[in-house]
């Protein structure tokens, strides 16, 4: 499916600020929605204070109008979540303890979390991390909108997938890797390479391939430049950390049905990278891979996609077409993205 069912057309009412402020009192359901003044969002992680999701987070609550719910970082490790998960379920209602309306979880959180979670979206379980968290009622679910970021950010570069002559590949084998192999399964492949270091690690990625039905060929990161001036491969999605592609990424200099770099201009024509390593920008890989005539798309789509996905969970609210792509151009603003003109193409049913 196109997108997550957060991004269902709803009535204009919904946007009603005083029609929203009464649903805020009356749903007994939800506790934090009884005290909208006193909840909270936060990201957490370890290290935090490079993350961007506060820019993204506080631009959409902005946006929709929800004054009442302050978003922030919170430097968190494994040991750290007990305390904090207490404080999803047992709200006190106060400064010290607020009502919690969502966490945004990241490195090193994203399998340590799930054992708090009630329940999980069939991405999660798939993929084996939670990057969301929050409650609906009692309990506690959670969710990997990763897997949609990576989707809607190669959809919004133009990527029109075809899987009997693409051959997409990921870089890494880690837990963004099998988000990325499910975001290209979502996309329509059945086939997808993965090229990592230690291949004997790679045992997660075949795992999750196993359960989505994906034949999956397992390669040396050495024999990538070969394979993409030989092979070929598009798209291509790197989840490496910043500045681990460096090596390699300067052995690179031919991108099999690439364009001249100074004629191309439709990206579905180029070889795509998306690279998940958006900080510093453009990355080495990022920049050889143009210049060789690829197309490149920064992480910092997949972030803001992911993060629109997590706002609509957050806030329990669905939008209009023009109403989504207004939260996501308010979103753009606050991190420097251009802005868009329409949403992300639907997948072909």
């Amino acid at each position: 499916m196109p997108y997550p069912l957060k991004w269902e057309v709803a009535p204009a009412a919904v946007r009603d600020p005083a029609l929203r402020a009464r649903e805020y009192l009356s749903m007994k359901t939800e506790p934090y929605r009884e005290a909208p003044y006193l909840r909270r969002a936060y990201v957490l992680g370890h290290p935090i204070a490079h993350s961007l999701s506060p820019a993204l987070h506080r631009a959409a609550y902005a946006y929709l109008g929800e004054a009442n719910l302050e978003y922030d970082r919170r430097d968190t490790l494994p040991d750290d979540l007990p305390a904090i998960m207490r404080g999803v379920r047992n709200p006190a209602g106060t400064e010290e303890a607020p009502y919690i309306a969502g966490l945004s979880v990241t490195m090193p959180l994203k399998t340590a979390v799930i054992q708090y979670c009630d329940e999980l979206s069939e991405t999660a379980r798939v993929t084996g991390a939670v990057n969301t968290v929050y409650p609906r009622g009692e309990r506690v679910l959670g969710d990997n909108t990763d897997v949609i970021g990576i989707v809607n950010a190669l959809r919004h570069a133009g990527l029109k997938p075809n899987p009997e002559r693409d051959e997409p590949a990921v870089i890494g084998g880690g837990a963004t890797a099998i988000s990325a192999l499910t975001a290209l399964h979502r996309l329509g492949y059945r086939r997808v390479s993965v090229y990592a270091r230690s291949l004997h690690k790679l045992g997660s990625v075949q795992e999750a391939a196993d359960r989505l039905g994906v034949q999956l060929e397992q390669v040396s990161l050495a024999d990538l430049p070969q394979n993409l001036a030989e092979r070929g491969h598009h798209p291509v999605v790197s989840t490496l950390p910043a500045h681990a592609a460096d090596e390699w990424a300067s052995q690179l200099s031919v991108l099999k049905g690439a364009s001249d770099p100074a004629g191309a201009s439709e990206t579905a024509d180029r070889p795509v990278l998306l690279d998940v390593a958006y900080n510093p920008w453009p990355s080495a890989l990022a920049s050889v891979w143009e210049a060789s005539g690829g197309a490149v798309v920064s992480g910092l789509e997949m972030l803001l996609y992911q993060a629109v996905e997590q706002v609509l969970l957050f806030t329990d609210c669905t939008l209009q077409p023009a109403e989504l792509l207004g939260l996501i151009n308010a979103m753009c603003a606050a991190v420097g993205l251009p802005s868009r003109e329409h949403l992300p193409a639907p997948l072909a049913e």
